[in-house]
């Protein structure tokens, strides 16, 4: 039958095979998740990761769920993706990662919901949607994390001159006292 099981040298975990294709465990053909999102989100993601072979439409729709994981991580109610991604923006969001977040929202949903993108044999879409919530990690979870890493790194003295220099300052009337 041409069929095998062996124990991995480095793991001792058992692997099954057909021929030459490894059945368990199963492997998956995405990218490396970011290593800051989640874990409800990389739940998502790793099982997105699991389907992408053999639905590029289900790796879509799970992808958009993750999506809508992570803007309710990021402080929005979860409840609908659209909403969020807006709130996102009224506070500031960067148009490149709102774009991004609509695009893995709008591919997700029409991988669910009829539409104009036909995700069925396009498997080249949805590894592009895993590559763009890599990045929306990236740029709004791990990079401010970093920052924030590397300031908190600073001697004491050196942040007590930057909140110094970045405090209100007050206004003075004609006399030179405070308003």
């Amino acid at each position: 039958m041409n069929v095998h099981v062996s124990s991995c040298y480095n793991c001792n975990k058992i692997s099954i095979w057909v021929y030459d294709s490894m059945l368990w465990p199963a492997a998956t053909a995405a990218p490396e998740p970011n290593i800051d999102l989640p874990v409800d989100v990389r739940a998502d993601y790793d099982e997105a990761g699991l389907v992408l072979n053999t639905s590029p439409r289900s790796a879509a729709a799970l992808l958009r769920q993750a999506v809508q994981r992570l803007c309710a991580y990021l402080g929005e109610k979860g409840k609908n993706i659209d909403a969020d991604i807006a709130a996102l923006v009224q506070k500031g969001l960067d148009k490149r990662i709102q774009q991004a977040l609509d695009v893995v929202r709008v591919v997700g949903n029409n991988a669910v919901h009829p539409g104009q993108i036909d995700l069925k044999d396009d498997r080249a879409t949805a590894e592009k949607l895993f590559g763009l919530v890599n990045l929306i990690a990236d740029t709004l979870i791990s990079q401010p994390k970093h920052i924030e890493a590397m300031f908190n790194d600073l001697p004491e003295g050196a942040k007590q001159a930057i909140e110094k220099r970045d405090a209100p300052k007050q206004i003075e009337d004609k006399s030179g006292e405070p308003a």
